[in-house]
């Protein structure tokens, strides 16, 4: 059975780029672009790993984070959340991510880090 990861991000060639790679590495990937319908989503598709863009519009990707992990049924999904912001590592690990990809990133580090947290 395939690993699900679900993928936010309001930047639709960095999501398409990353959907893309995800399934070619042989994830069940769902990308969506709203915020708004992350928690939504978690629920519906249930994924074994979150990808999410810490600066999404109308959202902080940190925040989200923490609904995630102090959801009872979620609190366990590895999270990692991409940042532009590459000085600001222990300030976004403070909401309770797995893992940070700084962007620009390389594709190779993307599947190690979700390789690492989920296989």
């Amino acid at each position: 059975m395939l690993k699900k990861i679900l993928v936010l991000d309001d930047n639709e060639d960095i999501l398409e780029i990353v959907h893309e790679v995800l399934s070619y590495a042989q994830f069940e990937v769902k990308s969506i672009s709203e915020s708004d319908r992350c928690m939504e989503l978690m629920e519906e598709f249930s994924p074994d790993l979150v990808l999410l863009d810490f600066r999404v519009s109308g959202a902080n990707g940190g925040e989200i984070c923490r609904q995630i992990k102090s959801h009872p049924k979620f609190n366990n999904v590895p999270v990692i959340i991409f940042s532009a912001y590459i000085n600001h590592t222990a300030e976004i690990l403070a909401y309770g991510c797995d893992a940070v990809i700084n962007k620009p990133f390389d594709l190779f580090e993307l599947i190690d880090k979700v390789n690492n947290l989920i296989c």
